[in-house]
C-alpha cells in the first residue's frame, strides 16, 4: 500500500466517522423531539379534558 493510498483511506475514514457522528447526533435530537411532542400532546389532552366533560 503506497502513501497515497493510505491518505485516501484515512480521508475516507474521516468522512465516514464525520457522517456517522452527524447521524448519531440527529437521531438523538429526533428521539428528544418525539418525547417532547408526546409530553406536549398529553398536556394538551389534559388541559382540554375538563372542558369537554359535562359539568353535571
Amino acid at each position: 500500500m503506497t502513501a497515497a493510498e493510505k491518505y485516501v483511506a484515512a480521508a475516507y475514514l474521516v468522512v465516514f466517522a464525520t457522517v456517522l457522528a452527524y447521524v448519531l447526533i440527529i437521531s438523538l435530537k429526533l428521539v428528544r423531539l418525539e418525547r417532547e411532542v408526546a409530553e406536549l400532546t398529553e398536556l394538551a389532552r389534559a388541559r382540554l379534558a375538563p372542558e369537554a366533560a359535562p359539568v353535571g
